[in-house]
């Protein structure tokens, strides 16, 4: 708009230029060119002047909508902090933060004040919060409507002053925001003159968790019985009272303390009794619901739980790290971590950080006893975990893996009993066996031997197969001369290859992996 008045001045100006540059003296052209700039001006300072009026006014009204609802709905809609709004609806609608400390460490520029919190999750669960945050500490304040000293009057009976606690935050986003952080407390206080919150053993006085049950202790985390912040510290103005309300003379005495079972908090009802006396006076005063630091997630997630801590908000089947291996689970993050539903486990993982198997060979005969059984051909050896040369298997990973050989004992011609005996060795120890044996064999009978084994495996753990058993002895020598001198049994092979050992891992434990 600016452009089009200084436009519209430049034609003013030329057209006043051009029609009187004949008839007038140049200092009369000069001072008419400047007539016209001050009008100019003017038009453009007037158009300004218009449209901040315009601005100011819809500003004007937007708060008075806003006021208007806060009115109408005051326990849902916060008052809000109207010149901060815009910041605080620029945290939640672009980062989706969910706590005070997640936007301290987002900006450590900004000062403390209210802000929009979502502590259950961007687009899923309740609407978000509006919260105090102390960017000193990051720490999070959920207002109440009882913040200020409240009167509980004169009546009689346990409870019969009872006064709901109503939040600026649902139920949910404040379990949400309790779950998130590394504690969370609230601080009350029961200023009394003779307004026991127990009397001869009957509980006049107790505050609801936010599940409703009922709670008689008014420090710390008692979680069961009757105490105060005094009988902690064990300064009771009664040595023989829990509380110093609960003292009989009729003086004004204070019980302040701060509860600090994060998964009881926020408390949502007071209860007060046995205030009918005259004398008898009690005023309540009850904190914000406030929480502070983060629970720490060490290492891989093993959990929904611990996937929704870091910032997972979209429902699916996730990966997690089990007691051993890697497990697969779906996650409802529309719900809270204590909620049904909230995990459904569905099976395992099969995950391996690297791939483990070989099959190897014999090409010749073998007799030597005591000693592991060496190969020489390799089929597969995927990892290189098999040594050819040693025949000794070295395990990579930890985990459950696979054995299986077979081979053929060959005999020679004898009236006695022959035998021979292969065994799988880890580590030094015999785990598994195959044995034959037969009386009146006749030169080149020949017996398959096999067997398979399934073992648990450390990583490091060495696995061979040796012959143990042979039936008559005999040397090196001898064995290499075979089959022209055939006095023993010994395991056969040749170019066909007969003798088979085979091993892989079926699962790795990944927890010696992570």
């Amino acid at each position: 708009m600016a452009r089009q008045y200084f436009i519209i001045g430049v034609l003013l100006v030329f057209a006043c230029w051009t029609s009187t540059s004949s008839a007038v003296s140049l200092e009369d052209q000069l001072q008419q060119l400047r007539n016209n700039f001050r009008n100019l001006i003017d038009l453009i300072k007037e158009d300004f002047s218009t449209k901040i009026v315009h601005l100011e006014s819809n500003v004007h009204k937007h708060k008075e909508m806003l006021m208007a609802i806060q009115s109408m709905q005051p326990n849902i809609f916060p008052k809000l902090d109207l010149d901060n709004l815009e910041v605080a609806q620029h945290y939640v609608k672009a980062s989706g933060l969910r706590t005070c400390r997640e936007i301290r460490s987002n900006d450590l520029s900004l000062p403390s004040g209210m802000y929009w919190i979502d502590p259950d999750g961007q687009g899923v669960g309740d609407d978000s919060i509006y919260a105090h945050c102390d960017m000193t500490t990051g720490t999070t304040s959920v207002l109440h409507d009882s913040e200020s000293p409240m009167n509980v009057g004169h009546c009689a009976e346990p409870g019969c002053y009872s006064r709901a606690i109503n939040y600026n935050a649902t139920s949910k986003q404040m379990s949400a925001l309790a779950e998130l952080s590394f504690e969370c407390h609230q601080s009350i206080a029961y200023d009394c003159n003779y307004a026991p919150f127990e009397f001869n053993n009957v509980p006049y006085s107790w505050w609801n968790d936010r599940n409703g049950n009922p709670h008689y202790y008014w420090s710390g985390n008692m979680s069961e019985g009757h105490g105060c912040q005094c009988s902690i510290d064990q300064n009771c103005v009664d040595a023989n009272a829990k509380c110093n309300c609960d003292s009989v003379s009729p003086v004004q005495l204070t019980d302040a303390g701060t509860i600090s079972d994060k998964k009881l908090l926020p408390i949502i009802r007071l209860n007060f009794g046995r205030t009918h006396f005259e004398i008898s006076s009690g005023v309540h005063t009850l904190g914000r619901f406030q929480c502070s630091g983060q629970v720490t997630i060490s290492g891989m997630p093993k959990s929904c739980e611990d996937l929704w801590r870091i910032g997972h908000s979209l429902n699916g089947v996730y990966s997690i790290v089990g007691s051993a291996m890697m497990e697969s689970v779906y996650c409802d993050f529309t719900k809270l971590p204590e909620d049904p539903g909230f995990q459904k486990w569905i099976g395992y993982a099969d995950v391996k950080s690297v791939p483990i198997y070989f099959y190897v060979q014999r090409s010749d005969r073998f007799s030597k006893v005591n000693v592991s059984i060496p190969f020489d051909v390799a089929l597969v050896n995927i990892g290189n975990a098999m040594n050819l040369t040693t025949g000794v298997f070295t395990a990579p990973r930890a985990g459950t893996y696979y054995f299986s050989f077979t081979g053929l004992a060959e005999f020679p011609k004898f009236s006695g009993l022959l035998y021979l005996g292969v065994d799988l060795y880890m580590n030094g120890q015999v785990t598994g066996r195959t044995f034959i044996e037969d009386v009146n064999t006749v030169a080149g009978q020949y017996s398959p031997l096999s067997f398979q084994s399934t073992l648990k495996l450390k990583q490091g753990d060495e696995i061979w197969l040796q012959i143990d058993t042979v039936s008559p002895l005999i040397d090196e020598e001898t064995a290499r001369q075979l089959p022209l001198i055939t006095k023993s049994v010994l395991l056969f092979d040749d170019f066909r290859h007969f003798t088979h050992f085979t091993g892989w891992m079926l699962d790795e434990d990944v927890s010696f992996s992570l």
